[in-house]
């Protein structure tokens, strides 16, 4: 048994927790790292990385498919699983090796094990401790169910998902948020029937209601089938398939049910609550410079309320190593932080939606670019738009969009939005030629009152 003191203890070694670590390694503190599984988190290992892994596979089964429509003679004839799993783990392997090389270079210290808090400023790893003069908590997020209904057998969430060794042939995907609308893209593109079934209204119910429309025009176009404004109620399976039922008593039958529900703060059985930490649902509550109720404990990432994306734990543990180091860094609200689905076509968007920008700021202004008028997006064959949102004479305070490729194009929308700009700024600034993020630009251009691809 050890008793180890250092500057900082972050439990958890996601996105989150290894920036924090990182950056205050950086600024001359000693570091303990504290990961019961591997470092990089759900992100690395379970998320974001492996998932775009098989979206960017998914691509290329398209265009495969597609080949004629571009003068190219191919055929798509099928995924070749083991060969997919593997592209899929080289990228993971590589990225987790370059990371640990990094922790490793930095001289932190990287505690394997379960950890546990135990207050004020400690952390137990099988019997030793670790003690901080700051501690960080970044312990991430699970995958979520329903109340009764059991993750086994055909019944999966997305980890089992990502490692999936056949392809299914029909698929029901529970959830038509972030994670479900990607998988069943994934899916539709390697040749599988896809239902989405979202108890809410519409596909992707977080994003402007503009997005939302756009989104579920194109998956009908790809034939991906969604049933909105429905609940779950149950499902049954065997060895042959699975049937969800539904509470309006219709069924739907496929060879998986993808549980994509959400996901949930993972502080069960951390100690965390037990050490006094104030806490709402299981997610750790903080001020606005992210810190407990308790002196000198952080807490950073999918816990902390808010948008559960992995850049806006690695901000944040950017943001407390800082904090703790005294350099009074700059709050980055949740509502300037870029969101992007990288389903086909893509969905990104950075501030405020329509609606709530007309709660905030009343009489705003809008406008829509559609993609169709861009040379860039009619190469790449896709449809789309950009939604501008503005205080009326105002700054731009939200940029939404949809096509293939958007995601590349979110960086100049975020510094619009979080440089609160006029469109008159922008609109003098060259957009190069023939480019996806010239939308963007005419869009501006627009809304500067000197509209030129546009049609009035």
């Amino acid at each position: 048994m050890t008793d180890t003191n250092v500057d900082l203890v972050v439990l958890g070694g996601g996105s989150a927790g290894y920036a924090a670590a990182l950056r205050a390694a950086e600024l001359g503190s000693s570091v303990v790292i504290v990961e019961k599984d591997k470092l990089g988190g759900t992100c690395l290992h379970r998320g974001c990385v492996p998932t775009k892994s098989l979206l960017h596979a998914a691509d290329v089964a398209d265009e495969a498919r597609d080949g004629e429509a571009f003068g190219i003679r191919s055929t798509f004839e099928g995924v070749d699983v083991p060969g997919l799993l593997k592209y899929k783990d080289s990228i993971v392997n590589r990225a987790f090796k370059g990371l640990t090389g990094l922790i490793r270079s930095r001289g932190i210290t990287v505690a394997e094990g379960t950890g546990t808090f135990v207050g004020p400023r400690t952390v137990t790893v099988d019997g030793d401790s670790y003690t901080g003069r700051n501690v960080v908590l970044a312990t991430g997020s699970y995958s979520r169910s329903l109340p009764g209904l059991a993750i086994e057998g055909r019944v999966i969430t997305s980890e089992q998902a990502l490692n999936l060794e056949w392809v299914p042939e029909r698929a029901i995907v529970l959830g038509g948020g972030v994670i479900g609308v990607e998988f069943a893209s994934v899916w539709a593109s390697f040749g599988a029937q896809v239902t989405i079934i979202e108890a809410l209204p519409s596909l992707v119910p977080a994003e402007d209601p503009w997005v939302q429309k756009q989104m579920e025009r194109a998956f009908r176009k790809r034939k991906i089938a969604f049933k909105t404004g429905v609940r779950f109620s149950g499902v049954t399976q065997d060895d042959s398939g699975v049937t969800v039922t539904l509470e309006n008593g219709e069924t739907v039958a496929g060879d998986l049910l993808l549980v994509a529900v959400g996901r949930g703060p993972s502080t069960a059985g951390t100690g965390i609550e037990e050490a006094g930490v104030r806490m709402d649902r299981g997610f750790v509550l903080t001020d606005e410079r992210l810190r407990t109720n308790l002196p000198d404990v952080f807490a950073i990432g999918d816990i902390v309320p808010g948008l559960q994306l992995a850049h806006r734990g690695f901000q944040q543990g950017i943001f407390v190593a800082e904090e703790i180091a005294g350099l009074n860094p700059k709050v980055i609200p949740d509502v300037d932080i870029p969101k992007i689905t990288y389903s086909d076509p893509n969905i990104a968007s950075v501030g405020l939606t329509e609606a709530r920008a007309a709660e905030i700021h009343g009489d705003i202004e809008t406008f829509t670019y559609d993609l169709g008028g861009n040379p860039k997006s009619n190469i790449l064959r896709t449809a789309g738009g950009v939604k501008v949102v503005r205080v009326k004479d105002g700054p731009v305070v939200g940029v939404h969009m949809v096509g293939a490729r958007v995601g590349e194009m979110i960086g100049e929308a975020q510094l619009i939005v979080g440089w609160e700009a006029l469109p008159e700024d922008v609109a003098p600034l060259v957009h190069a030629h023939p480019t996806q993020y010239e939308a963007l630009g005419e869009a501006m251009l627009a809304m500067a009152g000197k509209p030129l691809h546009v049609h009035n």
